[in-house]
């Protein structure tokens, strides 16, 4: 059977609906930098979701050719994710044009950069497009806390406020410094309601 990264680290994929502390390990990701509203047609965002999938599959099946990765094991590929910031530091759900991210999807461990290198070239040479903006990228997020939101995106500040309420009942403070706002997607939005959305939210802490 695969192995499901979802299934494997729930406490990285499932925390609970209601806020809790969580010390989160360096972690390896292809990603994709930009800017700009995420829901604009031919967004940046847009661009760097199919950018990343492209990428991320070519990795997985590099065991039907020729790429010989060591420690290669099958694995279900992980959900999308994303760093958010503002120039300001606050975000303004009315004004997403303001949004700066970095889309990522994890990585297993024995991925190397340069299997990054060659599944870039891999892909363009396949699908006879660019793929120069993904980069091998790894994360070292430490301490935060998290929580499930489940509902729309534009309503994810109540869930935040509740999230900083309690790491402050806890004696912890928000801490975004070189670590961001970070965000799982658990859902596919071509095929859930917006209502049943499942989002993992996770802000820095210290």
């Amino acid at each position: 059977m695969a192995f499901d990264f979802k299934k494997e680290y729930k406490e990285l994929y499932k925390p609970a609906t209601a806020p809790s502390i969580v010390q989160v390990p360096p972690i390896n990701y292809i990603a994709v930098r930009g800017k700009g509203d995420p829901n604009a047609e031919g967004s940046e965002y847009k661009h760097s979701i199919e950018l990343l999938y492209g990428i991320a599959y070519t990795i997985k099946m590099s065991k039907m050719g020729n790429r010989k990765m060591e420690g290669y094991f099958d694995y279900v590929v992980p959900p999308l994710e994303g760093l958010w910031w503002t120039a300001t530091g606050v975000f303004v759900y009315s004004d997403k044009q303001a949004f700066n991210f970095i889309s990522m999807i994890r990585l297993p461990d024995f991925v190397q950069p340069t299997d990054v290198d060659w599944a870039k070239d891999e892909a363009a040479r396949k699908k006879k497009a660019d793929y120069r903006a993904v980069d091998f990228f790894t994360y070292d997020e430490g301490l935060c806390v998290q929580c499930m939101h489940i509902g729309p995106y534009d309503n994810e500040p109540a869930t935040i406020d509740a999230m900083e309420r309690f790491a402050a009942d806890q004696g912890y403070h928000i801490d975004m410094g070189e670590r961001l706002h970070h965000e799982i997607y658990l859902s596919d939005p071509r095929k859930t309601a917006p209502e049943k959305t499942k989002t993992v939210i996770r802000i820095p802490i210290k």
